[in-house]
C-alpha cells in the first residue's frame, strides 16, 4: 500500500458499482443505460467505474467535459460514448476522430461542429439537446426548429449524423413537482418538431437517475445514471440506497495519527469551539478541508472511531481533525471512518449530506486528490463482453 493510502484512503467496491448498474437497468428494462462518470467518476475513479459499468450493462458512457471523454478512449473505450458540456472554440476535431458523441444546443456550436468534421475529414456524432425547462443548456423552444432544419441539412450534406435528441429534467427528485409533468410534455413537443424535420436520431432520452427510479414514461430510449451507479440515493424523498436496492462503492477511512489522554476543560482545535467535558481520549484523523471534507462539517460530521459513532470535536482543520472518544481507547493507526455503506454501524454518505446540509453527490465527489483512490472487487465473477446492448460497441480494454 502507498504511503497515502496508509494515511487515508477511498476504498470503492468495484462489486457495488456493477450490482448498483444491474439494479438500475432492471428498473428500465424497455431502454438502454448510460453510466455517467463524469468528475472522475464523481470522485469515485472514471475508468475503473467505467469498466465495472460496461460489464454490468451499461452500453453507453457520458461525461460533462470533453477530456473526460478523451481519457476513457485513451483507456481503451471503444463503445458508446457522449460528452455535452462544451464551450467555443472546444477540442471538437479530436472527439470526431475519437468518435464521440457531442451535444450541440446552438447554431454557434454547429457550425463549429462542421467546422471540426471539415478538418478531421470525417462525419461527426451530434446529439441535440433542448431545453424543456432546466434553464441551463439546451435549445430554447422558440429556435427548436431552426436548430432541427440546420441539422437536417448538415446530415444531407453528409457532414454529420444527429444520434441523439435529449434534455434534462430541473426536479426529478422531487417526486410530483409541476415542472416534471410540464417537462415531459415539453420533450415530446420538441421530439414531434425533429421527426417532422426528418432527424432520426438513435436515442431520445431525457431520464436522470431520480426520474428512471420514479417515472417510467420518461425513459424512452436510454436512461442517464449517474448517482446511483455508485449506490447513492439521488433524494431523500425517493428513499435511502437501501430501500432503493443500492449499495454505496466508497468507504472512505483514515487511520488515526494520534491518540492521547486530555484534561477536563481541554479547548479543541482552533477556536476553541469544542472544550472536553471531563478527562478523556482525544484521537487525531489526518484528514480535512484540503482532502475535501467540509469544514462546516465542524462540530457535526460523524465519524466510526473505536467501535462508536461519533461526532467530529471542534473545527475541521486542512489537513486533521479531532474525536473526542469519551474515555475509551484507541491506537494510533488504528481505523476511522468517516463514511460507507453502512453495514457496521458507520455513517454513510448521505449521512454526511444531512449533517453539512448538502447533498450526497458532493460529499463524495468534493473528496481531494490526497486521498488514495483503492479498488477492489468483493465479488469478482467471470469475464463478460467488455460492452452490451443491442449495438455493436466496445468497452474499456
Amino acid at each position: 500500500m502507498n504511503e497515502r493510502a496508509t494515511r487515508a484512503r477511498a476504498a470503492i467496491d468495484l462489486a457495488a458499482v456493477r450490482s448498483n448498474v444491474r439494479a438500475l437497468r432492471s428498473r428500465a428494462p424497455g431502454a438502454e443505460l448510460m453510466a455517467v462518470v463524469k468528475a472522475d467518476g464523481y470522485g469515485h475513479g472514471a475508468v475503473p467505474c467505467a469498466r465495472a459499468a460496461r460489464a454490468a450493462g451499461a452500453s453507453w458512457l457520458g461525461t460533462a467535459l470533453p477530456e473526460e471523454a478523451f481519457a476513457l478512449r485513451a483507456a481503451g473505450d471503444t463503445g458508446r460514448l457522449m460528452c455535452w458540456l462544451w464551450t467555443p472554440g472546444g477540442p471538437w476535431r479530436t472527439a470526431v476522430e475519437q468518435n464521440i458523441d457531442v451535444s450541440v444546443s446552438a447554431l454557434w456550436a454547429l457550425r463549429e461542429v462542421t467546422d471540426a468534421v471539415r478538418a478531421a475529414g470525417r462525419p461527426a456524432r451530434v446529439q441535440l439537446k433542448a431545453d424543456t425547462g432546466l434553464g441551463r443548456s439546451g435549445c430554447q423552444p422558440a429556435d427548436w426548429p431552426e436548430l432541427t432544419a440546420a441539422a437536417r441539412d448538415a446530415e444531407r450534406a453528409g457532414l454529420l449524423s444527429v444520434t441523439g435528441v435529449w434534455s434534462h429534467f430541473a426536479c426529478a427528485d422531487e417526486p410530483g413537482h409541476p415542472s416534471i409533468a410540464a417537462q415531459l410534455t415539453a420533450y415530446r413537443a420538441v421530439l414531434a418538431v425533429a421527426d417532422a424535420a426528418g432527424l432520426r436520431p438513435e436515442v431520445r432520452h431525457i431520464a436522470n437517475t431520480p426520474a428512471l427510479l420514479t417515472l417510467p414514461e420518461s425513459h424512452f430510449d436510454l436512461v442517464r445514471t449517474g448517482i446511483g451507479i455508485y449506490g447513492i440515493s439521488p433524494a431523500p424523498e425517493i428513499g435511502t440506497a437501501r430501500e432503493l436496492g443500492l449499495r454505496p462503492a466508497m468507504t472512505l477511512e483514515a487511520s488515526l495519527a494520534s491518540v492521547k489522554s486530555a484534561p477536563a476543560g481541554h479547548g479543541i482545535s482552533y477556536g476553541h469551539h469544542y472544550t472536553t467535558a471531563d478527562d478523556t481520549t482525544l484521537a487525531l484523523v489526518p484528514l480535512g478541508y484540503a482532502d475535501g471534507i467540509p469544514r462546516h462539517a465542524s462540530g457535526s460530521g460523524p465519524v466510526f472511531v473505536a467501535g462508536k459513532r461519533r461526532t467530529i470535536a471542534g473545527r475541521i482543520a486542512m489537513d486533521q481533525f479531532v474525536v473526542d472518544l469519551d474515555g475509551d481507547t484507541a491506537l494510533p493507526g488504528d481505523r476511522a471512518v468517516l463514511f460507507g455503506p453502512g453495514d457496521d454501524g458507520e455513517p454513510t454518505a448521505e449521512d454526511w449530506a444531512r449533517a453539512t446540509g448538502t447533498i450526497a453527490y458532493e460529499i463524495v465527489t468534493r473528496i481531494g486528490g490526497r486521498v488514495a483512490r483503492i479498488h477492489y472487487d468483493s465479488a469478482p465473477e467471470p469475464t463478460a463482453p467488455a460492452a452490451a446492448g443491442s449495438r455493436d460497441v466496445g468497452g474499456i480494454g
